[in-house]
């Protein structure tokens, strides 16, 4: 047997890569975004629901999901491109949607069904980075078309 190594918190038998990948334990910690306006992007995420758990002020602001999930902001001057969009998944979109209109939320797209299976709405955080609000339920991880046609969500959690 080989000895195991450990790598920035990765565990993996020395092997071929394709078995090394497969055997690594690895979970994503969290999102950054560039903040523009520190203050209106923390109230801005606030609102949102998340709960902040670090506070770095004027620069780095961290929350936490209720899940666990965190997601932080950093001061940057300008935001530049929309090829990232974060997601963030809510069970009662359309009821969340209205409570963050009627605080004041402005939304670029009202929620409305897509042809992938999931729920979404959209709008931009004050520093204009694009946002997704969504309910996929099942299809956000098992949609019909997923590669590993065997693989169900029991199957996932054994």
């Amino acid at each position: 047997m080989q000895p195991k190594q450990r790598w920035f918190g990765v565990k993996a038998r020395t092997a071929p890569a394709e078995t090394v990948f497969r055997e690594q334990v690895m979970q994503l910690n969290q999102v950054t975004v560039g903040a523009t306006d520190y203050a209106a992007s923390l109230a801005f995420y606030r609102a949102l629901g998340l709960r902040q758990i670090v506070d770095a002020s004027p620069r780095y602001a961290r929350f936490e999901t209720p899940s666990g999930e965190t997601f932080s902001i950093h001061k940057v001057e300008a935001v530049t491109g929309d090829s990232t969009v974060i997601y963030f998944e809510i069970e009662a979109l359309d009821e969340r949607v209205a409570a963050l209109k009627a605080a004041g939320i402005r939304f670029e797209r009202g929620p409305r069904d897509e042809s992938w299976g999931w729920r979404e709405a959209r709008l931009r955080d004050p520093a204009g980075n694009p946002l997704c609000l969504f309910s996929g339920g099942e299809n956000r991880r098992f949609p019909p078309w997923r590669i590993d046609k065997k693989s169900t969500p029991k199957e996932i959690v054994q």
